[in-house]
């Protein structure tokens, strides 16, 4: 008997989500690629904190809105918290970029999906099967080919990646609990605030006057990341997870050739490899857990 139903990838709708998630992987390459070319003379937490607070300006019509409803004291502990511990990644990011390739950052980050599998787990209570460590496992051998501990020096940039990929995956798992209480549009708005306040304190003790080209430049990364955020809820929207998971990992490919290019950056056949395998221990996870949840 024969089907009318289209395979996966070429129904309009997820032909629309991997439209929007490619645009999503081009937006957060230029992110990373204007932070790469601003460098590190200002302080990491000092340019995180200018980033955000664009950010706040940016979304100022949203907070006017959301302001109007009641939000329970609970809901206000755990916005708080998750934009105390991404805040700090965030943070972590900008060292690392200003001091390692465009490529081993976005590699490295591959882990973060590595970390939500384990934490999802432990704190949420998932069971971590046999395939799912498989995944682990293989995540884990990928990283530790980039490193390669013992036959090169792990630098300050990439240890700074390496432990915000957990951050950011704890950040992640906040993230999904909150979407049973809060609408998308909320749960930004409150990243974006508790991120600037949690940056504030550092920002001024490490103060430096920004030229007009680092605000310039950083108000820039506020406006595309915005667009990134948005751009990539319209993905999420429109296809499950198995359709989108595996386009995000084409910003390694973006990432490279941006580095190589523009930055003059030596193509590393180790980061390329280790790369590879953590984006395919990543894909296979996230896959798994789309037909698991079907």
């Amino acid at each position: 008997m024969m089907t009318t139903e289209k395979p996966l990838f070429i129904r309009p709708a997820n032909m629309r989500a991997v439209i929007w998630m490619t645009i999503t992987t081009l937006l957060f390459v230029v992110v990373t690629g204007i932070i790469r070319y601003m460098g590190s003379n200002l302080p990491a937490i000092e340019a995180a904190f200018i980033r955000y607070l664009v950010g706040l300006v940016i979304l100022a019509p949203v907070f006017f809105k959301l302001f109007r409803y009641k939000i329970p004291a609970d809901l206000w502990r755990t916005f708080a918290f998750r934009g105390f511990i991404h805040g700090f990644a965030v943070c972590l990011w900008f060292y690392a970029m200003a001091r390692i390739t465009i490529a081993e950052v976005t590699a490295i980050g591959y882990l973060t999906p590595i970390f939500v599998t384990i934490g999802a787990a432990y704190f949420l209570g998932e069971t971590l099967k046999v395939r799912r460590i498989a995944g682990v496992l293989a995540g884990l051998i990928g990283a530790v080919i980039i490193l390669r501990p013992g036959f090169q020096e792990v630098s300050s940039g990439q240890l700074a990646q390496l432990l915000a990929a957990p951050i950011f995956a704890g950040s992640y798992l906040y993230a999904k609990q909150l979407t049973g209480r809060a609408s998308p549009e909320l749960i930004i708005a409150m990243l974006t605030l508790f991120c600037t306040l949690t940056l504030l304190p550092g920002a001024v003790m490490q103060w430096q006057e920004p030229s007009l080209q680092e605000f310039v430049l950083l108000s820039c990364t506020a406006v595309v990341a915005t667009l990134g955020h948005y751009t990539m809820t319209r993905a999420l929207k429109a296809a499950p997870i198995s359709v989108t998971q595996p386009v995000v990992f084409m910003q390694l490919v973006w990432a490279a050739a941006l580095g190589v290019l523009v930055f003059g950056e030596p193509l590393d056949p180790y980061v390329l490899t280790g790369g590879g395998i953590t984006v395919s221990a990543a894909t296979y996870i996230s896959y798994r857990e789309a037909k698991a949840n079907q």
